[in-house]
């Protein structure tokens, strides 16, 4: 019995960690089969929009 529930939960976090990481999987995958120089656009569109806002937090 201890080795059933040992092979269950064995089971269950392989479920669990493959399920977590697909998206992040996926998402680099179409990001280099499919990004070309779009790569960078989210990151380049939030640095535009956050350009002049002020600096919260941290040491002054």
């Amino acid at each position: 019995m201890a080795g059933y529930f040992l092979d269950f939960v064995i089971v269950a976090a392989l479920i669990v960690a493959g399920t977590a990481l697909m998206g992040n999987i996926s998402r680099t995958m179409g990001e280099r089969l499919f990004g070309r120089n779009k790569r960078r656009a989210h990151i380049e569109a939030s640095r535009h929009i956050q350009q002049g806002w002020n600096a919260v937090g941290g040491k002054k």
